[in-house]
Formats: C-alpha cells, sequence, structure tokens
C-alpha cells in the first residue's frame, strides 16, 4: 500500500493511468488527484470511489511517497524537485527531464536496473524518472535485444503519429473538422482527411523537437551512437502510433535470426503469417506491447532490414510504461 499522487489525473494520460492502476489492481492506501486550478474541486472515481480533484500547491502537505506526473514540462521543472526534497519519488512523463545528464530515462524492459533505488536520499538524481518519449518507448523496445545481439550502426525512422499524442484537443479538431464544426485548432493545418509532416516545433537545423527526442532519447535508453534519422508525421487517426524503420547491423544477420530474436523480446508481440503480418493502429489500441511485423530484407544495401512497429500511445507510450516504472519499484 503506498500514498500515490497524479498530476494531471484529468488528462488523456492522467486518465489512462487511473484506469490502468485500476485493471492491475495495485494496492493504494491513499490517492491524491492532481489537477489545474480550473479542474480543482472536481472529483474523479478510482475504484468505485469517489476522490476529490486537488491542486498541486496542496499536494506538499499530503506527503505523497510517488508521484505520476502528466502535467508539462514547465510543471514538473517547478515542482518534481520540490516533492523530490520531502521523499516523494517521482515519475515524471514530461519531456523535461528526459535528457538531464543526472537523471535516468527508463524503459523497465530495458534499462530499470540502471537505477539505484537502495536509498530514499532526497539529494540522488533518482529519486526523479523520466518516461520516454511515446514514439521513442515503442522503437527501442522492437529494437534493443536486436542492437544487443547485432549491433545497430543507422537507423532511419518514419512516424505516423495519432492526434492523441497531442492531447484531448487535437481528438476534438479531428473530430469537428470531420464534421465541418469550426473549433479551436491545435494544428494550423486541417487534419482531418489530410496528413501533417510535423510533430511539435522546428528546430533551427529544420528537425521538429518530436524528430530530436526519437534521435537522443533512444541512443540515451540503448546507452548508444546509433545514427538515426527521423520524420514524425502527424495522421487522421485518433490513437496508437506506427513507424517504420529501416536498420544497418554492423554484425551480419539473417531475416530469420532478426525474427528470433523479437520472438524472444520482453513486450513484443511478432506478428507472423497466422496473424497477418502486421498490426494496425486500430488492433494495438487497448494493448500494452509493440507490435512488430513485415520485418524484411532491405535489398538496396547489405545488411540492411525493414521493420513495422505499431504501439498505443496513451498505454505503453505514456501511461503504462510509467506505471511499469512504479510496479517495479514497489516490488523491489
Amino acid at each position: 500500500n503506498m500514498k500515490l499522487a497524479i498530476v494531471g489525473v484529468t488528462g488523456l494520460v492522467g486518465r489512462k493511468m487511473l484506469e490502468i492502476l485500476e485493471q492491475k489492481d495495485i494496492k493504494v492506501e491513499a490517492l491524491f488527484p492532481v489537477a489545474s486550478e480550473k479542474s480543482t474541486g472536481n472529483r474523479i472515481l478510482f475504484k468505485n470511489k469517489e476522490y476529490k480533484v486537488i491542486s498541486i500547491n496542496d499536494l506538499i502537505d499530503k506527503k505523497p511517497e510517488i508521484a505520476l506526473f502528466s502535467a508539462g514540462s514547465q510543471v514538473s521543472k517547478e515542482w518534481a524537485p520540490q516533492l523530490a526534497e520531502i521523499g516523494c519519488r517521482v515519475i515524471d512523463n514530461s519531456s523535461y527531464w528526459r535528457m538531464r545528464h543526472k537523471h535516468k530515462l527508463i524503459v523497465p524492459e530495458i534499462n530499470f536496473n540502471d537505477l539505484n533505488l537502495s536509498s530514499n536520499k532526497v539529494c540522488s538524481s533518482d529519486m526523479i524518472i523520466a518516461n520516454p518519449n511515446c514514439s521513442t518507448i515503442q522503437l527501442v523496445i522492437a529494437i534493443s535485444e536486436i542492437h544487443k545481439k547485432f549491433k545497430i550502426k543507422r537507423m532511419i525512422v518514419s512516424t505516423y503519429q495519432a492526434v492523441s499524442g497531442s492531447g484531448k484537443n487535437a481528438i476534438d479538431q479531428l473530430r469537428n473538422e470531420s464534421k465541418s464544426i469550426s473549433s479551436k485548432k491545435v494544428y494550423e493545418r486541417q487534419i482531418f482527411n489530410n496528413i501533417i509532416p510535423q510533430c511539435d516545433i522546428f528546430d533551427e537545423d529544420l528537425y521538429t523537437k518530436e524528430e530530436h527526442k526519437i534521435i537522443n532519447e533512444t541512443n540515451k535508453i540503448l546507452n548508444s551512437k546509433i545514427r538515426i534519422t527521423a520524420t514524425a508525421v502527424r495522421v487522421p487517426i485518433e490513437n496508437s502510433h506506427s513507424e517504420s524503420v529501416n536498420i544497418e547491423l554492423v554484425n551480419t544477420a539473417t531475416t530469420e535470426e532478426l525474427i528470433e530474436v523479437l520472438k524472444q523480446t520482453s513486450g513484443v508481440q511478432y506478428m507472423d503469417s497466422v496473424n497477418k503480418y502486421y498490426s494496425t493502429p486500430h488492433e494495438a489500441t487497448g494493448s500494452d506491447l509493440v507490435y512488430v511485423g513485415r520485418v524484411r530484407q532491405d535489398f538496396s544495401k547489405n545488411n540492411c532490414f525493414n521493420l513495422w512497429i505499431v504501439s498505443d500511445n496513451l498505454r505503453k507510450g505514456a501511461a503504462t510504461n510509467a506505471i511499469q516504472i512504479l510496479e517495479k519499484i514497489i516490488n523491489k
């Protein structure tokens, strides 16, 4: 039993965290749902019990033991250190802590043991644990064991990302545009019946922040120096991200050897002829697995292969990964 806070509880990921905690029947002694001032006082339901939403200003006095954050970078920057100082371990879903040298970027199947949980010293950098970007998580789950065995030299990543990755307002934009209803726009361009080759804002090098996240976070998690290029595209579906990935290996491999590695990879469902070679976003929604299919040789270059990767971005790409970190902390 623990005292658990969920910061950003009324957002898409926060609500998904509640849903998954209930599905997994994780024992919670005290739950502190936290949201912005406009949601303070509202009530949420968890395990058939109502809880009043509080502001983050009121959370410190509650002395939670663990806090799941999904409220954006500015909230994490300001409040995660304050909670860490009172002995609360923070698992943060924002981008703020991900690439900071002292903080770990954790995918439980890959690098949970990098955390030092033997001490609850408030000065420990492991009191704040970063949850990776959604598109990064499914990518590294799929390639981690391949990289261990054959060493990936170079990778080309093209993503097809659902609008739920931009929050509830983006879903509303897609739905409203499909009905020709005017509403607030998350995307400047129309998303209904369209695709937008831009996720997040552009940097000076003309890559988007999302593309930099894929490149930098992947190498941090795998402790690697893979040469990666990425193009992130927003597509007009509500949930689950897809990725077309081309990998170039250092060590010689066959398609069959890659498939055998994927079949043994924790968190992966390999899609073979029995389940029609690939998954789609519709089929992946609601699952915590990463689906990998269409594994085949790239005949244009030696020792190169193509993979198709699909996963639920709100679950494994965000809420589930954070809760799996939470579960391992509890067990340890």
